[in-house]
């Protein structure tokens, strides 16, 4: 496996580029793209200097879904997960994942595109789900994140048909929240998340990303329990002292790093969404 696959840089801002790099197959998944992306992702969420993520594909496409030599190697064998994890690992990171849609996204690509946070999508690049056209259901836990963006006859429409659609579309239908010219999505997406990284409070964020997908669960009561907890917590802390002197001052907030420690989950009183399970022991 080469590192090559997954290329990671760091601004000054503290925001992370990662990039599939696999130009030449369009950044056709594989098992050594899935070990590198994700390996990439425990580094940056133990980096102290890096405050957001932004995720994007090399070349014309972000990713269009397993590699077509690898479909055609494995059609008909039947399914082997060993050892890998399972596709939701981005959404245990602890820091905004945000998207830059540059091209092509489709199957396992769409897949990691709706794990990531906020969607920035080039102007006329395709999205297709892929998965029936290909003989096979919903993988990866689609039919369990696509209604959720989209409502219920829609996912199923993306699901039943596999139809190509496009970014206007998917803007419409609520895949992605932005659509901007090709040649600027990666620096649009860049600039949101530079914002949020001078002047959003890392662990403030952290906590945020995790409430929401684990409110995901449970019920309004649940879900308010679960805020008071992290209320008591971020109310009386130093990132709210600074937030507010920084309002009153008209100056630029000096927030510091998320701790390497630090647990969103015991924050918050709740498990992280989907834990951290192989996908070897999700399927028992």
């Amino acid at each position: 496996m080469s590192d090559d696959l997954v290329l990671c840089t760091t601004d000054g801002d503290g925001v992370a580029t990662v990039t599939f790099n696999r130009p030449d197959r369009k950044n056709g998944w594989s098992p050594e793209l899935e070990a590198a992306y994700f390996g990439t992702l425990d580094r940056v969420d133990r980096d102290a200097d890096v405050r957001a993520v932004v995720l994007t594909g090399a070349g014309t496409a972000f990713c269009p879904g397993m590699d077509a030599s690898r479909l055609n190697e494995k059609a008909g064998k039947g399914l082997d997960l060993s050892g890998r994890p399972p596709q939701y690992r981005p959404r245990t990171l602890r820091k905004p994942l945000i998207a830059a849609i540059n091209g092509g996204c489709a199957g396992i690509g769409l897949v990691q595109a709706l794990m990531c946070d906020v969607r920035f999508a080039a102007r006329g690049a395709k999205f297709s789900t892929a998965f029936a056209r290909r003989g096979l259901a919903a993988e990866y836990g689609l039919s369990w994140v696509l209604p959720r963006y989209v409502g219920l006859e829609n996912a199923l429409d993306l699901l039943l048909s596999a139809r190509t659609f496009d970014a206007e579309e998917a803007l419409r239908l609520g895949l992605v929240s932005r659509v901007v010219e090709r040649d600027d999505v990666l620096a649009q997406a860049q600039a949101y998340a530079g914002d949020l990284a001078r002047n959003c409070a890392p662990t403030a964020l952290a906590a945020i990303r995790h409430q929401v997908y684990g409110d995901l669960e449970v019920g309004l009561d649940e879900a308010l329990r679960r805020s008071l907890q992290v209320m008591a917590v971020t109310n009386g802390s130093a990132d709210f002292v600074e937030g507010m002197r920084s309002f009153i001052e008209r100056r630029p907030p000096h927030f510091a790093p998320l701790a390497d420690d630090f647990d969103a989950g015991a924050l918050t009183g709740a498990p992280v969404p989907g834990g951290r399970l192989a996908a070897d022991d999700v399927l028992g």
